[in-house]
């Protein structure tokens, strides 16, 4: 494999995305739970977590991001940082209830950015979308801590939600331009996990707004995915419904919260289970054999546009 995890299809693996915990603080109504779709309540082990990072290391993987539920949900989550190898970056993905106590502890042990949900800034469209009455303040906490510990940039995931949110972009972006360039915005189309089709934003007219008021603007290749600058913000629009182009250049590979090898976020039929025990020799044997199972979710619905992307 020359040292690299790739798949039948060339796309090499360069990152993974680790869900530690299904357990949450909130309920939100648009939550898919890393495609997961167990009850299970058994949650990897920190010393598992390392030797399956470390196995991921000798294929080139440099990055991790965690992910739950709620990560911070997770005593050991501190732990579980600070057991990694080496990486270039690691990051969590959070709603930011329980950051204010701990983003000086998680920056220590090496987190180096989070990425913190912000579905809205008014109060009774938080607590609609979250199902939280006092979430919104305590996100304001951690989104002053986190700067504070340094895990910068912060990016605001906001999904947009027709007829809740939608008109919140201007808000959230005046609210992203308060903090000096250490936070971004984006903007996510939802994803139809829950049957919540109703709230589904015309994302073409997102776009066009977006493109009027930007000073300048670009796509990332790879992902076709747009950052515009905008009142010195960066916005960037994350549109992962019938993205050929975002599947089709997949780096990532997935780690569910019960400790199994998920190739796709949109399969659960070809996952690989790692056991505790499982020696670094053994997990890269494993790795070896997800990459095998990965192919493109929307290659069969999009095949047209199935052109991999040289990066």
């Amino acid at each position: 494999m020359n040292n690299m995890l790739m798949d039948p299809y060339g796309r090499v693996i360069t990152s993974l995305r680790i869900s530690v915990t299904q357990r949450c603080n909130l309920g939100c109504i648009y939550c898919h739970q890393e495609g997961e779709n167990s009850n299970s309540i058994s949650e990897i082990s920190p010393k598992t977590i390392a030797r399956i990072v470390t196995a991921a290391t000798e294929y080139g993987v440099r990055k991790v991001k965690f992910s739950g539920g709620e990560p911070l949900m997770r005593n050991d989550f501190e732990e579980i940082i600070a057991a990694l190898p080496e990486l270039k970056d690691v990051s969590a993905t959070t709603n930011g209830v329980l950051l204010s106590e701990r983003a000086a502890s998680l920056a220590k042990n090496g987190l180096n950015r989070v990425n913190i949900s912000l579905p809205s800034l008014n109060k009774e469209h938080y607590k609609f979308i979250t199902g939280s009455r006092h979430g919104l303040p305590r996100i304001m906490e951690g989104i002053n801590a986190a700067i504070d510990a340094g895990l910068t940039p912060i990016k605001l995931n906001m999904v947009l939600l027709k007829g809740i949110n939608e008109f919140e972009i201007d808000k959230a972006i005046q609210f992203a331009s308060r903090f000096d360039g250490n936070l971004m915005l984006q903007l996510i189309e939802l994803m139809n996990f829950k049957n919540t089709s109703q709230y589904t934003v015309d994302i073409e007219t997102v776009e066009k707004m977006l493109e009027s008021r930007a000073t300048y603007m670009y796509e990332r290749r790879m992902h076709r995915r747009k950052k515009y600058f905008i009142d010195g913000v960066e916005v960037e629009l994350v549109r992962p419904i019938d993205n050929s182009s975002f599947c089709a250049n997949c780096n990532r590979m997935r780690l569910t919260s019960s400790g199994k090898l998920k190739p796709c976020l949109m399969r659960n039929d070809n996952l690989i289970d790692i056991h505790e025990e499982a020696t670094v020799p053994e997990i890269k044997a494993m790795l070896e054999r997800a990459v095998q199972r990965r192919e493109p979710y929307y290659k069969e619905l999009n095949s047209k546009n199935m052109i991999l992307l040289k990066t």
